[in-house]
């Protein structure tokens, strides 16, 4: 399978310091945006000690399977590439708890995260918070992942419409994150395939929150190269008020 790739981050207008992160490994396959949470070092070591300890992870399992020894018992009901990066998530989280426990004054670090591993096996999708995947496919862009969010949560239960979770003052909650707290719950999907002319879209929640998803799909069909529509898709953001670090990675299949 062969991928191009463009990615962007961006501090927003009202935010000093950027505490997003992310990872574009072509060879590896691997894909990731993490948004560090707890304020203006902490978020940022958050985000970044995830996409460090899930890069290592998914890099040193590439030739193992279900029969090797990995710290994380392999699960028989999640493929090969579900595995790795849920066990890679897993151990992105015993990272920040390590660090936290090294340095007290990353107390409350956090960070959400989003990853694909599309590396010619069945690919998989793996998150935990609020930054999202989106495909695009034939113009028409549907989202991978559900936000493990409080107004997300009270959408699916019919208490929220889209448009009152938009502006709803609980909007950032995340119920899910990488806090380095046990027993970590990463929902993977590998329910999807991909094919010729797919775009995939990850993202920090700084885009989400400010663009619909129609708004997205619309910058993600126009006829800008890949890095021009990265830097759209921000502009956006930012011309809405950029009221949180923004990140972007764009995929899309070349060849299969």
């Amino acid at each position: 399978m062969r991928l191009n790739c463009a990615e962007l981050t961006d501090t927003g207008v009202r935010r000093t310091a950027n505490e997003d992160n992310y990872c574009v490994r072509e060879d590896l396959g691997l894909f990731v945006v993490a948004d560090g949470m707890g304020g203006h070092v902490a978020g940022e070591v958050a985000a970044r000690v995830a996409i460090e300890e899930l890069e290592r992870f998914v890099a040193s399992t590439k030739n193992t399977g279900p029969s090797d020894t990995w710290p994380v018992p392999f699960d028989p009901a999640l493929g090969q590439n579900g595995n790795r990066l849920s066990a890679g998530m897993i151990e992105a989280n015993h990272q920040i708890a390590a660090q936290i426990k090294r340095d007290g004054n990353l107390q409350g670090m956090a960070t959400t995260a989003v990853a694909i591993l599309a590396n010619g096996k069945p690919p998989a999708l793996a998150h935990v918070g609020d930054s999202r995947a989106y495909l695009l496919r034939n113009k028409e862009i549907s989202r991978l992942t559900r936000d493990h969010s409080w107004v997300e949560e009270q959408m699916r239960a019919g208490a929220l419409t889209p448009e009152g979770a938009r502006d709803h003052p609980w909007r950032n909650i995340v119920t899910r994150a990488l806090t380095g707290t046990p027993g970590l719950e990463v929902e993977v999907a590998e329910n999807f395939q991909l094919g010729l002319a797919d775009r995939l879209l990850l993202c920090s929640d700084g885009l989400t929150t400010v663009l619909s998803d129609e708004a997205i799909g619309t910058v993600l069909t126009s006829d800008l190269g890949l890095q021009n529509v990265c830097e759209e898709l921000i502009r956006q953001a930012n011309e809405q008020g950029g009221p949180d670090n923004i990140t972007v990675v764009l995929i899309d299949v070349d060849a299969l």
